[in-house]
Protein backbone atom coordinates (compact mmCIF):
# COMPACT_ATOMS: atom_id res chain seq x y z
CA UNK A 1 0.00 0.00 0.00
CA UNK A 2 1.48 3.32 -1.11
CA UNK A 3 1.17 6.20 1.32
CA UNK A 4 1.90 9.65 -0.02
CA UNK A 5 3.01 12.41 2.30
CA UNK A 6 0.36 14.89 3.34
CA UNK A 7 1.46 18.47 2.85
CA UNK A 8 -1.13 19.60 5.41
CA UNK A 9 0.70 17.52 8.06
CA UNK A 10 4.14 18.74 7.01
CA UNK A 11 5.23 15.17 6.25
CA UNK A 12 8.65 14.34 4.82
CA UNK A 13 9.44 10.69 5.48
CA UNK A 14 13.02 9.87 6.50
CA UNK A 15 14.32 7.23 4.07
CA UNK A 16 18.00 6.96 5.04
CA UNK A 17 19.00 3.85 7.04
CA UNK A 18 22.32 5.52 7.88
CA UNK A 19 20.62 8.50 9.53
CA UNK A 20 18.23 6.32 11.53
CA UNK A 21 21.21 4.28 12.78
CA UNK A 22 23.01 7.46 13.86
CA UNK A 23 19.94 8.70 15.74
CA UNK A 24 19.38 5.38 17.51
CA UNK A 25 23.07 5.13 18.43
CA UNK A 26 23.13 8.69 19.81
CA UNK A 27 20.04 7.98 21.91
CA UNK A 28 22.24 5.54 23.86
CA UNK A 29 19.34 3.22 24.61
CA UNK A 30 19.52 0.09 26.71
CA UNK A 31 17.15 -2.82 27.02
CA UNK A 32 13.98 -1.72 28.76
CA UNK A 33 14.55 2.02 28.31
CA UNK A 34 11.44 4.05 27.47
CA UNK A 35 11.31 6.08 24.27
CA UNK A 36 8.58 8.43 23.12
CA UNK A 37 8.68 8.69 19.34
CA UNK A 38 6.69 11.51 17.79
CA UNK A 39 5.48 10.94 14.25
CA UNK A 40 6.90 7.48 13.43
CA UNK A 41 5.62 7.73 9.87
CA UNK A 42 6.18 4.38 8.18
CA UNK A 43 8.41 3.14 10.99
CA UNK A 44 11.96 3.33 9.61
CA UNK A 45 13.36 5.04 12.73
CA UNK A 46 11.03 3.02 14.96
CA UNK A 47 12.66 -0.20 13.80
CA UNK A 48 16.13 1.04 14.73
CA UNK A 49 14.94 2.14 18.15
CA UNK A 50 13.37 -1.26 18.82
CA UNK A 51 16.61 -3.03 17.81
CA UNK A 52 18.22 -1.54 20.94
CA UNK A 53 15.79 -3.41 23.17
CA UNK A 54 14.04 -0.20 24.19
CA UNK A 55 10.29 0.03 24.71
CA UNK A 56 8.82 2.50 22.24
CA UNK A 57 5.63 4.51 22.63
CA UNK A 58 4.88 6.06 19.24
CA UNK A 59 2.36 8.84 18.70
CA UNK A 60 1.08 9.14 15.13
CA UNK A 61 -1.49 11.67 13.95
CA UNK A 62 -2.04 10.33 10.42
CA UNK A 63 -4.76 7.65 10.54
CA UNK A 64 -3.55 6.17 7.23
CA UNK A 65 -0.32 5.04 8.89
CA UNK A 66 -1.88 3.30 11.90
CA UNK A 67 -2.64 -0.07 10.22
CA UNK A 68 0.80 -0.10 8.56
CA UNK A 69 2.59 0.46 11.87
CA UNK A 70 0.46 -2.12 13.67
CA UNK A 71 1.23 -4.68 10.98
CA UNK A 72 4.95 -3.89 10.79
CA UNK A 73 5.40 -4.10 14.55
CA UNK A 74 2.83 -6.76 15.45
CA UNK A 75 5.40 -8.94 17.21
CA UNK A 76 6.82 -6.06 19.24
CA UNK A 77 3.27 -5.04 20.15
CA UNK A 78 2.52 -8.54 21.47
CA UNK A 79 5.78 -8.49 23.44
CA UNK A 80 4.83 -5.18 25.05
CA UNK A 81 7.79 -3.34 23.50
CA UNK A 82 5.77 -1.22 21.09
CA UNK A 83 2.72 0.88 21.89
CA UNK A 84 1.02 2.94 19.20
CA UNK A 85 -1.10 5.95 20.09
CA UNK A 86 -3.28 7.50 17.40
CA UNK A 87 -3.41 11.19 18.17
CA UNK A 88 -1.82 14.63 18.15
CA UNK A 89 1.20 14.90 20.47
CA UNK A 90 0.21 18.49 21.28
CA UNK A 91 -3.20 17.38 22.56
CA UNK A 92 -2.39 14.15 24.41
CA UNK A 93 -2.22 14.05 28.21
CA UNK A 94 1.44 13.15 28.66
CA UNK A 95 1.15 13.01 32.45
CA UNK A 96 -0.65 9.68 32.19
CA UNK A 97 1.06 8.39 29.04
CA UNK A 98 4.54 8.09 30.56
CA UNK A 99 5.29 8.13 34.28
CA UNK A 100 8.80 6.64 34.20
CA UNK A 101 12.07 8.20 32.93
CA UNK A 102 12.08 8.42 29.14
CA UNK A 103 13.72 9.96 26.10
CA UNK A 104 12.06 11.73 23.18
CA UNK A 105 13.10 10.89 19.62
CA UNK A 106 11.36 12.58 16.73
CA UNK A 107 11.37 13.52 13.08
CA UNK A 108 8.63 16.11 13.35
CA UNK A 109 6.96 18.56 10.97
CA UNK A 110 9.10 21.66 11.28
CA UNK A 111 6.15 23.97 11.85
CA UNK A 112 5.65 22.52 15.35
CA UNK A 113 9.32 22.67 16.42
CA UNK A 114 8.76 25.58 18.79
CA UNK A 115 5.71 23.93 20.34
CA UNK A 116 7.66 20.69 20.90
CA UNK A 117 10.44 22.60 22.66
CA UNK A 118 7.93 24.38 24.88
CA UNK A 119 5.92 21.23 25.62
CA UNK A 120 8.78 18.98 26.72
CA UNK A 121 11.12 21.56 28.24
CA UNK A 122 8.67 23.90 29.96
CA UNK A 123 5.04 22.81 30.07
CA UNK A 124 5.16 19.28 31.48
CA UNK A 125 6.48 18.26 34.89
CA UNK A 126 7.76 14.84 33.84
CA UNK A 127 10.44 16.10 31.48
CA UNK A 128 12.41 13.65 29.30
CA UNK A 129 16.02 12.93 30.23
CA UNK A 130 17.03 13.71 26.64
CA UNK A 131 15.54 14.83 23.34
CA UNK A 132 16.78 13.84 19.87
CA UNK A 133 15.06 15.98 17.30
CA UNK A 134 15.29 16.50 13.56
CA UNK A 135 15.04 20.24 12.97
CA UNK A 136 15.56 22.65 10.13
CA UNK A 137 19.27 23.36 9.71
CA UNK A 138 18.80 27.08 10.33
CA UNK A 139 17.17 26.35 13.71
CA UNK A 140 20.15 24.22 14.77
CA UNK A 141 22.52 27.00 13.73
CA UNK A 142 20.63 29.52 15.86
CA UNK A 143 20.78 27.18 18.85
CA UNK A 144 24.57 26.84 18.55
CA UNK A 145 25.35 30.40 17.44
CA UNK A 146 27.65 32.45 19.67
CA UNK A 147 25.02 35.18 19.45
CA UNK A 148 22.03 34.43 21.68
CA UNK A 149 18.36 34.71 20.70
CA UNK A 150 15.01 34.11 22.36
CA UNK A 151 15.05 30.63 20.81
CA UNK A 152 18.53 29.68 21.99
CA UNK A 153 17.95 30.94 25.52
CA UNK A 154 14.55 29.19 25.69
CA UNK A 155 16.22 25.84 24.99
CA UNK A 156 19.58 26.29 26.75
CA UNK A 157 17.81 27.26 29.97
CA UNK A 158 16.66 23.65 30.29
CA UNK A 159 19.52 21.60 28.85
CA UNK A 160 22.73 21.35 26.84
CA UNK A 161 22.45 21.29 23.05
CA UNK A 162 24.71 19.28 20.73
CA UNK A 163 24.73 18.88 16.96
CA UNK A 164 24.56 15.18 16.06
CA UNK A 165 24.67 15.30 12.27
CA UNK A 166 23.56 17.42 9.35
CA UNK A 167 21.03 15.77 7.06
CA UNK A 168 20.74 16.83 3.43
CA UNK A 169 17.29 17.12 1.90
CA UNK A 170 17.86 14.05 -0.30
CA UNK A 171 17.45 11.82 2.78
CA UNK A 172 13.69 12.46 2.80
CA UNK A 173 10.72 11.72 0.60
CA UNK A 174 9.26 13.85 -0.69
CA UNK A 175 12.37 16.01 -0.87
CA UNK A 176 11.86 19.13 1.29
CA UNK A 177 13.01 22.62 0.36
CA UNK A 178 15.46 22.83 3.27
CA UNK A 179 18.32 20.85 4.78
CA UNK A 180 18.01 19.43 8.27
CA UNK A 181 20.05 18.74 11.38
CA UNK A 182 19.66 16.23 14.20
CA UNK A 183 20.13 17.91 17.57
CA UNK A 184 20.58 16.31 20.97
CA UNK A 185 19.26 18.13 24.04
CA UNK A 186 20.67 16.44 27.12
CA UNK A 187 21.26 17.08 30.83
CA UNK A 188 17.66 18.32 30.91
CA UNK A 189 16.67 19.97 34.17
CA UNK A 190 14.39 22.63 35.59
CA UNK A 191 16.49 25.76 36.23
CA UNK A 192 13.72 27.70 37.88
CA UNK A 193 13.33 27.99 41.64
CA UNK A 194 11.54 30.22 44.10
CA UNK A 195 14.22 32.86 43.50
CA UNK A 196 14.24 32.57 39.68
CA UNK A 197 10.69 32.40 38.36
CA UNK A 198 10.11 30.98 34.88
CA UNK A 199 7.49 33.53 33.89
CA UNK A 200 9.71 36.42 34.97
CA UNK A 201 12.71 34.98 33.09
CA UNK A 202 10.83 34.85 29.79
CA UNK A 203 9.30 38.27 30.38
CA UNK A 204 12.78 39.74 30.73
CA UNK A 205 14.24 37.81 27.77
CA UNK A 206 11.39 38.83 25.45
CA UNK A 207 11.74 42.46 26.53
CA UNK A 208 15.50 42.29 25.95
CA UNK A 209 15.03 41.21 22.34
CA UNK A 210 11.96 43.35 21.61
CA UNK A 211 13.88 45.91 19.53
CA UNK A 212 16.94 44.50 17.79
CA UNK A 213 18.52 47.87 17.03
CA UNK A 214 18.30 49.10 20.59
CA UNK A 215 20.79 48.44 23.36
CA UNK A 216 19.81 46.04 26.12
CA UNK A 217 19.53 48.80 28.69
CA UNK A 218 16.86 50.54 26.58
CA UNK A 219 14.89 47.37 25.92
CA UNK A 220 14.75 46.45 29.61
CA UNK A 221 13.16 49.76 30.53
CA UNK A 222 9.77 48.11 30.00
CA UNK A 223 10.35 45.60 32.81
CA UNK A 224 12.68 47.44 35.21
CA UNK A 225 12.86 50.90 36.73
CA UNK A 226 15.82 52.93 35.44
CA UNK A 227 17.72 52.93 38.74
CA UNK A 228 17.12 49.21 39.14
CA UNK A 229 18.58 48.55 35.68
CA UNK A 230 21.71 50.56 36.43
CA UNK A 231 22.21 48.69 39.71
CA UNK A 232 21.73 45.29 38.05
CA UNK A 233 24.14 46.17 35.25
CA UNK A 234 26.79 47.25 37.75
CA UNK A 235 26.31 44.13 39.92
CA UNK A 236 26.61 41.81 36.91
CA UNK A 237 29.36 43.69 35.07
CA UNK A 238 27.14 44.40 32.07
CA UNK A 239 28.22 47.27 29.84
CA UNK A 240 25.61 49.96 29.23
CA UNK A 241 26.39 49.49 25.53
CA UNK A 242 25.68 45.75 25.61
CA UNK A 243 23.34 44.12 23.09
CA UNK A 244 20.93 41.38 24.07
CA UNK A 245 22.57 38.77 21.83
CA UNK A 246 25.88 39.17 23.69
CA UNK A 247 24.46 38.34 27.13
CA UNK A 248 24.97 34.70 28.24
CA UNK A 249 22.25 32.52 29.75
CA UNK A 250 23.66 32.71 33.28
CA UNK A 251 23.33 36.49 33.29
CA UNK A 252 19.74 36.37 32.06
CA UNK A 253 18.91 33.96 34.89
CA UNK A 254 20.53 36.33 37.36
CA UNK A 255 18.48 39.25 36.03
CA UNK A 256 15.34 37.20 36.65
CA UNK A 257 16.10 36.67 40.34
CA UNK A 258 13.70 38.23 42.81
Amino acid sequence: MSIFAKKSLGQNFLISPRITEIIAHTADLKKGDRVLEIGPGKGMLTRELLKTGARVIAVEKDDRLIPILLENFARETREGRFTLIHGDILEIDLSTLITEPYKVVANIPYYITGEIFRLFLSDIKNKPTAILLMVQKEIAQRLKDTKESILSLSVKAYGDVSIVTHVSRGNFFPVPNVDSTVIHIHSIHDPFTDSVHEKRFFEIVKAGFAHKRKKLISNLSDVFEKEEILTLFKQNNISENARSEDIPLETWLTLAKK
